[in-house]
């Protein structure tokens, strides 16, 4: 149990609202003077978002200084719980549908406790948005790499996308952010998407209603083009191959052939979460029930069912979920000694 401290005084939590407007919609933050400027409606949750982020550049603090937010604030952002406890984290959460966007520095039991918000990974506000010429960058090591850039992107998606994003559309809103180029705009082959199931017109007409991308032309007949609205993707991302090694990666573990030929966009987005937050050198995870569901499209309730259809595939060894501190850890087998095994709840 955290004891209570005094808040600080610059304490990181920033707000900024979209606001209705004869002409449109208005981005007002508390903070900034000058604030009030015009956004298209189609591009006011990336403003929103990349406002946030600009605060929390320019309010950077080491960890240890760092407390959480919630708690100075006496935990009313959430239904109470067992206590503030965990590693100060950056929360991103959404309120009235959209229209109120808060960024703070929370624990992590009271970020699993938050309802629509979702943990933003410290390396993505790691820089600001390039403006000079881009430098070349150290690439990373391969596969711990693409394991990180697949959670971060995952946990990035599931507060920038509406939580009533089905499984398909968040899979397919995977592939085009890690394989865009630098103009926002994606061409992505039709054996992709036969490859995740993904070719039928549903899940583009989410994102598209969403507002977080719009079809664009190709010129050819066997590929899909697209592009983003969310401009804030681009904060997400490291150099391009990068990101295309880890939407392959992702392709390879979520595709139905390697889920045993399930053509279920939860499943395979399920077995695709577990496999992206696996430490590769035990074949063990952890993470918070909340967030798994948020990131896949569903519910925490619904989390068993799905771990018992992975186990009964052979896709998982076990499971278990402690209901009280609403953590789940998991032993996710290698794909040579795969073999059916218990797991409990």
């Amino acid at each position: 149990m955290r004891l209570r401290t005094t808040c600080p005084a610059t304490p990181r939590t920033w707000t900024v609202e979209l606001r209705s407007h004869p002409s449109g919609l208005v981005l007002v933050c508390p903070l900034c003077p000058y604030s009030g400027g015009h956004v298209a409606a189609r591009s006011a949750r990336s403003a929103a978002l990349t406002h946030l982020a600009r605060h929390a550049r320019g309010h950077v603090l080491p960890l240890h200084l760092r407390t959480c937010q919630c708690h100075e604030r006496g935990c009313h952002w959430h239904p109470r719980h067992r206590g503030c406890a965990g590693p100060i984290r950056l929360l991103l959460a959404c309120q009235n549908g959209g229209r109120v966007w808060r960024l703070a520095d929370a624990c992590s039991a009271c970020a699993a406790a938050t309802a629509h918000a979702a943990i933003v990974p410290d390396t993505v506000l790691g820089r600001a948005p390039q403006t000079a010429a881009p430098q070349r960058r150290k690439r990373r090591l391969k596969g711990l790499g693409e394991r990180t850039r697949v959670c971060e992107m995952l946990s990035y998606l599931a507060a920038a996308l509406p939580a009533n994003t089905s499984a398909a559309a968040r899979l397919l809103a995977l592939q085009c952010a890690l394989r865009m180029n630098a103009t926002m705009r994606v061409r992505l082959a039709r054996g992709l998407l036969r490859s995740l199931r993904l070719d039928s017109p549903g899940p583009w007409r989410e994102l598209e209603q969403a507002r977080w991308l719009r079809p664009r032309s190709t010129g050819s007949v066997n590929e899909v083009g697209v592009e983003l609205l969310d401009v804030t993707v681009l904060d997400q991302a490291p150099a391009r191959p990068d990101r295309t090694q880890a939407a392959d990666w992702a392709l390879r573990v979520a595709s139905p052939a390697a889920a045993q030929g399930s053509a279920d966009p939860l499943l395979q987005l399920t077995a695709l979460y577990l496999t992206a937050h696996t430490d590769p050198g035990t074949g063990t995870g952890r993470t918070d029930l909340d967030q798994m569901a948020r990131a896949c499209g569903t519910l925490p309730e619904q989390l068993p069912g799905l771990l018992g259809q992975l186990i009964a595939k052979a896709l998982l060894a076990s499971w278990q979920a402690c209901w009280d501190t609403e953590e789940l850890t998991w032993d996710l087998r290698t794909r040579s000694s795969r073999s059916p095994s218990g797991g409990q709840g």
